[in-house]
């Protein structure tokens, strides 16, 4: 199976790196070509004039301001506020994700069902809700924290950095996702073990998160 580099200027594949035993494989579900399938579809973004800020923080997690989260991230990105969730369905698979091509990092790898940053003042289980209706047109469940010390720094292949104290969720969804066309393009249901065997076969596929948090987390996935 072909497995897209961690930061290709195009789609080359419409698969995700999981292997399977074929298209109808009930452990793997991917999709991306059709609208019945799940292609993104564009959703309105928040108004112009008042930009989405970030939280950031001192070494030891205490809030010392706040940046605009389209200029925050770059070659000394500073440590701020994030969240990452992992959603499971009925059946107890996976959702993964690939983000989108325009992303300002990490761009075209796949990785949890979704990541955001709680804005000023916001508690983390209400920015993981606003963030699953925003990213991927769904709801979850009430979001449950499994991971509250997370964080990491991470450099792409582009020089641009991840810098996160990142407390990490899992929810169980609530139908299946539609993702915005600027977050995701492609997603899919996988078994846990698949992703774990997958991750670290392939490493460069993935983000970088997904692969420390499952490192981190022996139990992977707490049901939801």
């Amino acid at each position: 199976m072909t497995h897209s580099p961690a930061h290709s200027a195009e789609p080359q594949t419409t698969e995700p790196p999981i292997e399977s035993e074929s298209a109808t494989d009930p452990e793997l579900e991917s999709h991306a070509t059709a609208p019945e399938q799940g292609r993104p579809v564009p959703l309105a973004g928040g108004d112009p004039a008042d930009p989405e800020l970030v939280v950031l923080l001192a070494d030891d997690g205490t809030p010392i301001g706040t940046a605009d989260k389209a200029l925050v991230h770059d070659a000394a990105t500073p440590l701020h506020l994030a969240f990452s969730c992992h959603v499971l369905d009925a059946a107890g698979r996976v959702l993964i994700t690939r983000r989108a091509l325009s992303k300002r990092t990490f761009a075209g790898v796949w990785t949890n069902a979704f990541c955001g940053h709680p804005a000023p003042g916001e508690s983390g289980p209400s920015a993981v809700r606003r963030r699953a209706e925003r990213e991927l047109g769904m709801a979850i469940s009430e979001p449950e924290l499994v991971l509250p010390d997370f964080r990491y720094r991470a450099r792409d292949a582009l020089g641009v950095y991840e810098n996160e104290i990142c407390p990490v969720y899992v929810a169980r969804a609530e139908g299946d996702p539609r993702p915005a066309a600027d977050e995701v393009v492609e997603w899919a249901w996988v078994e846990p073990g698949a992703l774990r065997t997958a991750v670290e076969a392939t490493p460069f596929a993935f983000s970088p998160w997904i692969a420390l948090q499952l490192a981190e987390w022996p139990a992977f996935p707490a049901r939801a």
